[in-house]
């Protein structure tokens, strides 16, 4: 995904930053000769561990009627809510790192919004629905918007 993907339509300069971070990673940080089965015990166990997990809360929806239940009922978005709002809280405290965003960020940065190709933040519409929609936020948004510059359309 281009590096720009969140507001400009896909154009090549964007794709070819993408392409070329990982090259200039490697260039910058003199690895050589790093070994892939390196750490691959450790990625197993914890691969083992996160199913493990998965799979305990598979067991806990089935027991208490099935995820459409619980989707009806709203249990699975206030678990997604009260996950995401720890998450968000971890941000802001920025205990939980976006290089360049919360740590890092260039302070002189905005964001032209009259340029902007894609409007990146969610269009909230009101709606009566059978099931209370989830509604995907990213991190860096209050972040983001207060780098714009001439204001949110």
């Amino acid at each position: 995904m281009a590096y720009d993907a969140v507001f400009h339509r896909k154009n090549e300069f964007g794709e070819r930053i993408a392409r070329n971070q990982l090259v200039i990673l490697k260039q910058e940080s003199y690895i050589q000769n790093a070994k892939a089965a390196n750490g691959a015990y450790y990625i197993e166990s914890l691969s083992v561990e996160m199913a493990e997990k998965a799979l305990q809360v598979f067991k806990d929806i089935e027991k208490k009627g099935g995820f459409v239940k619980m989707l009806l009922n709203g249990t699975i978005q206030r678990k997604i809510k009260e996950s995401a709002k720890k998450e968000q809280a971890a941000f802001d405290r920025g205990e939980l790192v976006l290089i360049g965003t919360n740590k890092y960020p260039d302070k002189n940065e905005q964001i032209d919004a009259d340029n902007m190709e894609i409007y990146p933040f969610l269009k909230k519409r009101s709606g009566k629905t059978l099931i209370e929609p989830v509604i995907p936020v990213r991190l860096s948004e209050k972040t983001e918007k207060n780098r714009l510059k001439n204001g949110l359309k």
